[in-house]
C-alpha cells in the first residue's frame, strides 16, 4: 500500500499529490490518501471514479479522513500536467466575501438635514436593488431611528432581510432615543458584536 499524506493541504493539492503517485505505478496498487476535509474526499473520489478505480473512504477521527483507491497501472502520459488534470476534478468555489454596511445617522453626508434624509432613502433603495446584497447592515447612534420608523426605507430593509441580509441595531442607541419597543426590522445588538462584525468583514460600506 502507498500512503499519500495530504493532511493540512487545501484542494487541489491532495488530488495533485495523488495523481503524481498514480502516474508512477507499474502495476495495480492500493493507494490511501490522508486528508482533513470533506471537499478533498469528494474530489479524490470523483477523480478515482473517472478512472474506473474502486474507491472508498472513512473518517477515523475529527478532521481525519482516509480515502482508499484500488488503482491500476499508470496510463500512458498524455502531456497534461497533474495540476491541469486535478483542476478537472476539483470543485473549488471561491469563498464569498463578507460585505457589511454601517449606518450611524439618519442622513447621508453633512449640510441640509432634509437633503440628507432624501439621500439616505435613495441609498437604501439603491442598496436593495443590487444583484448581490450585503451580508449585514448595522445601525447605531442616529441610524437606529431608521429601523424604528415606518416608510419606504423600512420596506427596503424588510425586503433585504427576507433575502438573507442580517439587520442589527444597537440596543444602547435604541434605549438612548427611547425606541427600544419600536424596532420594526432585524434584531438588537451591542458594541462588541458591532466591532466583531466590522473586523470580520472583507468590505465595509458607510454612506
Amino acid at each position: 500500500m502507498i500512503t499519500v499524506n495530504a493532511m493540512g493541504d487545501a484542494c487541489p493539492i491532495p488530488v495533485v499529490k495523488t495523481l503524481k503517485v498514480l502516474r508512477t505505478l507499474k502495476e495495480a496498487e492500493t493507494v490511501e490518501v490522508l486528508v482533513d476535509n470533506e471537499v478533498a474526499v469528494q474530489n479524490l473520489t470523483r477523480m478515482a471514479e473517472s478512472k474506473s478505480f474502486p474507491v472508498k473512504s472513512e473518517q477515523p477521527g475529527e478532521k481525519q479522513y482516509r480515502v482508499v483507491i484500488e488503482a491500476g497501472a499508470a496510463e500512458a502520459a498524455d502531456g497534461i500536467s497533474t495540476e491541469a488534470e486535478a483542476a478537472v476534478y476539483c470543485d473549488i468555489t471561491p469563498a464569498k466575501k463578507k460585505s457589511l454596511v454601517v449606518i450611524s445617522s439618519e442622513f447621508v453626508g453633512s449640510g441640509d438635514p432634509e437633503l440628507g434624509k432624501i439621500l439616505m432613502k435613495s441609498f437604501l433603495y439603491a442598496l436593495a436593488q443590487q444583484e448581490e446584497l450585503p451580508d449585514c447592515i448595522l445601525f447605531y447612534n442616529g441610524g437606529a431611528k431608521i429601523t424604528t420608523a415606518e416608510g419606504p426605507m423600512l420596506d427596503d430593509l424588510k425586503s433585504m432581510a427576507e433575502q438573507g441580509t442580517e439587520i442589527l441595531t444597537c440596543g444602547t442607541c435604541l434605549n438612548h432615543y427611547g425606541l427600544t419597543e419600536e424596532l420594526k426590522v432585524g434584531g438588537v445588538t451591542n458594541m462588541y458584536t458591532i466591532v466583531e462584525k466590522m473586523a470580520q468583514a472583507d468590505t465595509v460600506i458607510k454612506p
